[in-house]
């Protein structure tokens, strides 16, 4: 099967790549210009040089392709770069399917998260809305939607690697939301499910969220990361309230670790049961231990 990806170079695209080429199928990636070198695959996937805003490269990256993968997600939004989510996670979409449906290409797989809806944060509706173009479009689509996604970031940024930067290595007290509640999942396990699902007629029409096997709170996930790092914290419990007080001062500036939205969506939660993960990729779920996390440290 021939497969185009777009969203190929981050951190969970890299992980898709090498699945995809590892299930014998051919890959051709949308790249920015200047980003060839950071697709994963030792030279045997195929690129297509372009970004989204460019229908032209949608056109040729889709020609003589089986099935689309959709990739794509922003941590924040850089308005004054052009990076938004409207563009990014839903006009994206749009202009893919279309590009699909001009050239008879019909399998499409998006990437979603787990909490999307309309109305709700610029993220959540971004993605929401996306699905619901998707799902409406007559393509056979399949919607994915893991919750926080961990894994060896290889030179990119995932979210256990983040959390060690932003509040473990610095020399200050590690902050603990209460009442935060996540299901981690392994990234190789969500580029599993991808590939699986992409081959399987029975999930076309569906949506899969992906948890880990364990429901962990933000103060269990930060005591793993670190003792994997090896790096002892003291770790202060803060309400969220007041987290976000500092966002609608200072989430404007790229340094601040946390947006507004970014913390209505830890306060609503991301999590989900093993089982529709386990059923796709026929194993148990790997869960986020510190051995699972070996790649932090020590340091």
């Amino acid at each position: 099967m021939r497969v185009a990806i777009i969203g190929g170079t981050g951190f969970v695209g890299g992980y898709l790549v090498e699945a995809l080429l590892g299930d014998g199928n051919d890959v051709v990636a949308l790249v920015r210009p200047g980003s060839e070198a950071k697709l994963r695959g030792g030279g045997r996937a195929q690129t297509v040089v372009g970004d989204l805003a460019s229908r032209e490269a949608l056109a040729v990256l889709v020609s003589d392709c089986d099935a689309v993968i959709y990739n794509v997600g922003l941590l924040r939004e850089f308005p004054q770069r052009g990076i938004t989510f409207e563009s990014a996670q839903y006009r994206g979409v749009v202009d893919t399917v279309t590009a699909m449906q001009d050239a008879g290409v019909s399998r499409l797989i998006l990437m979603s998260a787990i909490g999307v809806k309309d109305p709700g944060t610029r993220y959540q509706s971004t993605k929401f809305r996306a699905e619901q173009h998707a799902l409406a479009s007559g393509l056979d689509v399949t919607v994915m939607r893991p919750s926080i996604v961990f894994g060896d970031p290889r030179g990119t940024m995932e979210f256990a690697s983040q959390l060690y930067r932003d509040m473990v290595k610095p020399p200050l007290p590690g902050i603990e939301f209460p009442r935060v509640l996540m299901s981690p999942v392994a990234v190789e396990d969500v580029a599993d499910a991808f590939v699986r699902a992409l081959h399987d007629e029975k999930t076309i029409g569906q949506t899969f969220e992906l948890g880990g096997p364990e429901v962990l709170s933000w103060g269990e996930i930060f005591e793993r990361i670190t003792d994997a790092s090896g790096k002892a914290k003291y770790v202060l419990k803060m309400p969220l309230w007041v987290m976000r007080i500092g966002a609608t001062l200072f989430d404007w500036l790229p340094f601040y670790p946390v947006t507004r939205d970014q913390l209505t969506m830890l306060e609503e939660g991301n999590t989900a049961p093993p089982e529709a993960l386990q059923s796709l990729i026929g194993r148990d779920a790997q869960a986020m231990t510190p051995e699972a996390l070996a790649y932090l440290g020590p340091r």
